[in-house]
């Protein structure tokens, strides 16, 4: 399956909800297993919660392992390249850290009860 990611965002790749988009159009192909190719031409600026809720909450209930075989990026500006490995890192050690998650999951339930 392919997806132009301008199609479905447009050129700027930076809002919780256009990651979240993409998210439930890709997760079920790719929990089947099926091989994802997301085309990356015309998309310029990327933002981590996009990333986040694009790729990051995959890793939940797909290894990264598997991860990195299925989802094919291409056309994938340096900039959006960073933005992907860093995000993705970090989701990575939420989701494979009991520890590390409690301690994520309390500083945001704090910090959203201030605001």
């Amino acid at each position: 399956m392919i997806y132009k990611v301008y199609d479905i965002v447009g050129e700027y790749a930076i809002t919780v909800d256009g990651g979240q988009k993409l998210y439930n159009q890709i997760h079920p192909y790719l929990l089947t297993g099926e091989t994802v190719e997301l085309d990356f031409a015309g998309v310029e600026i990327f933002a981590p919660p996009f990333v986040n809720f694009a790729f990051g909450q995959l890793l939940k209930d797909i290894p990264a392992e598997k991860l990195n075989q299925l989802l094919q990026f291409t056309s994938l500006n340096d900039d959006g390249r960073d933005v992907i490995k860093h995000v993705m890192a970090n989701a990575k050690r939420y989701y494979s850290d009991e520890k590390y998650r409690t301690a994520v999951d309390t500083v945001i339930t704090d910090m959203a009860r201030t605001f």
